[in-house]
């Protein structure tokens, strides 16, 4: 399962979707802005909040990294 934080300028969240659609893969797009739940959890789990946050299988990737990605779906 593959779950991207997002915020609505950030240009390497666009850069995360186009990848994964490229791949076929299926993922959750959840929005960071006005979304003080979704702020917390990337705060606890990533130590940050910042976009994109990508959570791959329970794997937290902070940013656009495709070798942590790589990683992170096998």
């Amino acid at each position: 399962m593959i779950k991207i934080y997002t915020t609505p300028i950030c240009a390497y969240c666009k850069m995360a979707k186009e990848y994964f659609k490229s791949k076929n893969l299926q993922y959750e797009e959840i929005p960071l802005v006005g979304n003080p739940d979704a702020q917390q959890l990337v705060m606890s789990k990533a130590g940050m909040v910042a976009a994109p946050i990508i959570e791959i299988n329970g794997k937290f990737v902070v940013g656009f990294d495709h070798a942590k990605i790589e990683e992170a779906l096998k």
